[in-house]
């Protein structure tokens, strides 16, 4: 499969997909969810659906959020802390922050109760959020039976 150019949001120039070599239909779907991500986003859920690492997470999680932030709060992101504010400091709404977890859900294939989604209030809230129950086996097998 040819690499295509993505244009970065964030950045001024296109940065080229990573190819899958022989692409499945789970890359495809994946890329497809991710089409308005970067393609470090896209490389990042493709290697955590692979390996399960949750060193792969955050790049997942902040190019998702990139992706729901107006273009001008963006970047807030680059020197991110924990306590970044996702209502205050990123224009995060309740209707945004529902769709932000029902792609992280989809990307990381894991199911979120809409009831903790109240308690991510911080960029470190939803980090560790999706860290500790992206490693809980439940979760994942549930989200799995679902799809």
């Amino acid at each position: 499969m040819a690499e295509t150019a993505q244009f970065h949001p964030a950045k001024s120039d296109p940065h080229v997909w990573p190819s899958d070599n022989g692409c499945s239909q789970d890359n495809d779907a994946l890329r497809e969810a991710l089409k308005r991500c970067s393609p470090r986003t896209y490389e990042a859920a493709r290697q955590f659906r692979r390996t399960r690492d949750v060193a792969q997470l955050p790049a997942i999680v902040l190019g998702i959020i990139e992706h729901y932030v107006e273009p001008d709060l963006r970047g807030k992101l680059k020197t991110a802390s924990d306590g970044l504010r996702l209502k205050e400091d990123l224009g995060v709404d309740s209707l945004t922050r529902i769709e932000i977890v029902m792609l992280v859900e989809e990307v990381i294939e894991i199911v979120i109760d809409d009831k903790e989604l109240t308690q991510l209030q911080t960029l470190g809230d939803v980090r560790r959020f999706v860290e500790r129950i992206a490693s809980d086996p439940m979760r994942t097998t549930l989200a799995k039976l679902a799809s």
